[in-house]
């Protein structure tokens, strides 16, 4: 067994952070060309720290995933804010569940917890163009990789440049899986048997969205309030 199997990786979000800025090629992912984007609520302090320290802007993307209708338990795709949709297709051929389904719960999930988000979050603005970024996806632990891959394809299809994924710790088989799907990886911990993001943390602590709102408010590099104020 990995010896970081069964153990705690990092004491909070400010230890994921030291770890991260170590392991990132700091003096090239610089410039007016990189964006950083959160594709957690959860992961903004991590972001507002990375964009501080990378002096970089920072957007939000958000999804949401699609559940199988025997099993509510079950994610079987996912939707972004621009409706792009990833799907597990083993799991929806599996559940047999037609296309007709798959749209539909999409759209709905879009409508009643993505827009909420956007509205929240973004004053109502979905993401904008990302034409010429390199993009620096960020989250504070993966466990499907579905997130990260609907995410990828909202910035291909929004044209950025490249597409780079950082996050402190992820299952080793995911990260085999993103490595076709993106330009670059950088991980802390690549677990081979993986509990939940949670697991490898002493400390995490759940933020609200109040919390968020608290953050992004004040940020001088979250570019959506940035925009509303010129």
């Amino acid at each position: 067994m990995n010896n970081e199997d069964d153990k705690k990786l990092f004491n909070s979000r400010e230890d994921a952070i030291r770890e991260i800025l170590d392991i990132l090629p700091r003096e090239r992912i610089s410039g007016d060309e990189w964006i950083l984007i959160s594709i957690s609520t959860q992961a903004i302090p991590i972001v507002e720290e990375l964009a501080k320290k990378l002096n970089l802007k920072y957007d939000l993307l958000f999804c949401e995933p699609i559940l199988a209708p025997n099993n509510r338990e079950c994610t079987v795709g996912m939707v972004s804010e621009t409706e792009d949709i990833v799907l597990n297709q083993e799991l929806v051929e599996s559940f047999g569940i037609n296309l007709d389904f798959i749209y539909g719960e999409a759209h709905r999930r879009y409508e009643e917890k993505i827009l909420s988000k956007v509205y929240k979050y973004r004053k109502g603005d979905l993401i904008g163009s990302l034409e010429g970024k390199n993009v620096l996806l960020v989250d504070e632990g993966c466990e499907t990789g579905m997130t990260v891959m609907t995410a990828t394809k909202t910035a291909i299809n929004l044209r950025a440049k490249s597409v780079v994924y950082v996050t402190p710790v992820l299952p080793a088989n995911v990260a085999y899986a993103l490595e076709p799907v993106i330009d670059e990886m950088f991980s802390v911990h690549k677990v081979s048997n993986f509990v939940d993001v949670e697991f490898y943390y002493s400390k995490l602590q759940e933020l609200s969205s109040e919390d968020v709102i608290e953050i992004i408010k004040n940020s001088k590099h979250y570019l959506p309030f940035q925009k509303l104020g010129e």
